[in-house]
């Protein structure tokens, strides 16, 4: 594609990255919303552009670079490999979006706070696309903390409030300590070589215990920063906390960087892969899953519950990730590229049907105030537009075909039906339980975005101040329009995808899927043998839309004339008012009451001689008490003691600094 200028896919992500870093100190310069809006970001969208179709060129092709910075004797190395072109596709398609509906959505900001949320907004993006083109533990270390850092500023942009300094906080505590794991991971795999590179610990072959140890520090540090149980914690705090934009790029694209260094550990660069390594994934991926999902039912918050929701589209994908780790252990070559298919085609799904929701979510939050869903209702009526695009955004995630939420999902559950027998007896009884729970997973959430969309955009208004909304804006239409177009064909275009994920599967499995899912052309998905399971997505649309049509011109043709119009039946109470319509705690209610042993419920109940009647009630997670809570109450009780020993005194002081002199000098004879 970059050929006939003689560039390599890498050069040009490259230039990418130096773009995006340009235009945020030029945001910061100008210092002009104007500019930022109508300039930078939809530059910053262009360059994005640039970056998947070099994501997708280097999908075929290898290509390697060293760049003239780092230490003296320990330079920055890129690559470009198959995996990592994926996610460079993936950030470049996903973000395109988000920066086009960013220059509309932050458009009434101040000057100077938009110009510094530019400068950490493409600084962000340029982090994530380093960490995907590292090819040392330097150059990754360095990226995935500049990653972390300007998130966290980004979480924080309205810190001015206690809530959010306390969820940025959260954040970067457990982005650090996941960090020290990870960077601990490469200690172990460099081997005491001395040589921090990638291609020299794919060279180093380690013991079947330092093997295991690597994978679990990868697991930990990754899980960190992707919301894997019980690590989780943070996430459904920074997200309600950030920028909706923010909140999108977050969910949709960052938390995929951990998928990408889970893979990239396990298969690429450890040459040993232990089926139960796959089997521990896999049950950490289900407990995620329903963890997530569980909770997303519950939240009155719209954006809490799309962050719950991320929790479970995570689990999803480390289910996939150890079902592959199972397959590829046993040499199920076939199996384990489809588990692995899924997999990824599942976190490119999730980047644009989570990033659409949030930043559908934001546009809510932006007219009306609130994110709150028991002040919201009846949206469809001042914000068609919105409604009409969060719509696509709900049935993708929700699992319905023909989109690509359902294609990717249904991919997973091929992978866990078509399994033969394997070698460990239990494993058997495992992966039906597996997939049963998985599909428990799809199904409630199906249910939690029937709450969603319902509470927010169908009945009546329940706030005064809703009358007053108004539609988004051109540029707010244009970016979610993009996320839409995007769900859209990757539900009806399967085959296609599959062809570019057999190069990543090749490299990472040793096997492609591409042969089989074609054998009946691309209007039929195969994923192994059609006479076992097949998926016409396109032939689905078109009955959809046949159906439909006809429908309307049955009607039109028949009934012309003898229709008539009257308000809907009001169950013989003509009175109703959006008090009686059912609510987001209503919808929650039965889970609340399934789970309530876990979720620590609060209730405040009314009694019959309240003059004004009140029912309140919370959800806690149970884990941030059995985890969280003692190591909160541990640093407490320790900084109160240390704190004891600052008095104030400068003479106490020098006595501290005497006493350390001495016990030095001590310790030198």
């Amino acid at each position: 594609m970059f050929d006939q200028f003689g560039l390599l896919p890498i050069d040009v992500a490259l230039g990418v990255v130096v773009a995006w870093l340009v235009l945020g100190i030029a945001g910061l310069l100008l210092q002009n919303t104007r500019i930022i809006t109508q300039f930078i970001f939809p530059a910053g969208a262009l360059c994005s552009l640039v970056l998947a179709a070099a994501g997708l060129a280097g999908l075929s092709e290898t290509s390697v670079a060293i760049l003239p910075l780092g230490l003296p004797d320990l330079p920055f190395h890129l690559r470009m490999d198959a995996l990592s072109s994926f996610f460079l596709l993936l950030l470049g398609g996903a973000s395109v979006g988000i920066s086009l509906f960013s220059a509309g959505y932050f458009r009434s900001m101040a000057d100077d706070a938009l110009a510094l949320l530019s400068l950490e907004y493409h600084v962000f993006m340029a982090a994530m696309a380093l960490v995907f083109m590292a090819d040392d533990a330097y150059m990754f270390m360095v990226a995935w903390e500049s990653m972390a850092l300007s998130s966290y500023l980004l979480v924080t942009t309205d810190h001015e409030q206690g809530e959010v300094r306390r969820a940025g906080f959260l954040y970067l505590l457990i982005a650090h300590v996941g960090a020290i794991a990870i960077l601990m991971g490469f200690g172990v795999m460099q081997g005491g070589q001395g040589d921090y590179t990638f291609d020299s610990m794919r060279h180093t072959h380690l013991s079947t215990f330092w093997a295991t140890v690597t994978f679990l520090l990868a697991l930990f540090g990754f899980g960190a920063k992707a919301g894997v149980l019980p690590l989780h914690a943070w996430l459904p705090e920074a997200h309600p906390a950030a920028p909706s934009p923010v909140s999108a790029m977050m969910s949709g694209i960052m938390l995929k960087t951990a998928v990408y260094g889970i893979l990239r550990v396990s298969f690429d660069l450890l040459d040993t892969q232990l089926w139960w390594w796959g089997v521990l994934a896999l049950t950490l991926g289900l407990l995620t899953a329903l963890f997530g999902v569980i909770f997303a039912a519950v939240q009155s918050d719209m954006k809490r519950l799309l962050a719950y929701s991320s929790i479970e589209n995570i689990g999803i994908i480390l289910v996939g990730i150890g079902l592959t780790l199972i397959f590829h252990a046993f040499h199920k070559d076939a199996l384990a590229a489809l588990a692995l298919t899924a997999t990824l085609y599942h976190a490119l799904n999730h980047a644009f049907m989570k990033s659409l929701l949030f930043l559908g979510t934001g546009s809510v939050l932006h007219a009306t105030g609130e994110r709150q869903l028991g002040k919201l209702g009846g949206l469809i009526h001042k914000m068609p537009k919105l409604a009409l695009l969060m719509l696509v955004g709900t049935l993708a995630i929700a699992g319905l075909p023909p989109l690509n939420g359902f294609v990717s999902e249904w991919l997973l559950l091929q992978a866990f039906l078509l399994s033969p027998g394997l070698p460990q007896p239990y494993l058997n009884m495992l992966v039906p339980l597996a997939a049963a729970a998985l599909a428990l997973a799809a199904a409630l959430a199906g249910y939690v975005m029937v709450k969603f969309y319902g509470v927010i955009f169908l009945g009546q208004p329940r706030d005064e101040k809703i009358i007053e909304v108004h539609d988004i804006g051109i540029w707010e239409r244009i970016g979610m329009l993009c996320m839409v177009v995007a769900c859209i064909a990757l539900g009806v275009f399967p085959t296609f995808i599959i062809l570019q994920l057999d190069l990543v599967t090749e490299m990472l499995v040793h096997h492609a899927l591409g042969g089989s899912a074609l054998q009946h052309g691309w209007l039929m998905l195969t994923p192994i043998q059609a006479e076992r399971a097949s998926y016409g997505p396109l032939i689905l649309l078109c009955i959809i839309v046949i159906g439909g049509l006809a429908t309307s011109l049955v009607v039109k043709k028949f009934y012309h004339g003898r229709l008539r119009r009257g308000p809907a039946w009001d169950c013989g109470f003509p009175a109703q008012t959006a008090r009686m319509q059912d609510t987001a705690e209503g919808f929650g209610q039965p889970i609340r009451q399934i789970f309530e042993w876990f979720m620590g419920v609060v209730r405040q109940m009314p009694t019959p001689f309240d003059l004004h009647p009140h029912f309140h009630s919370e959800t806690h997670d149970l884990l941030w008490n059995i985890f969280y809570a003692p190591i909160k109450r541990v640093n407490e009780m320790v900084g109160s003691q240390v704190g004891k020993l600052q008095h104030g005194r400068i003479h106490v002081y020098l006595l501290y600094s005497f006493v350390t002199l001495l016990a030095l000098l001590a310790f030198i004879q």
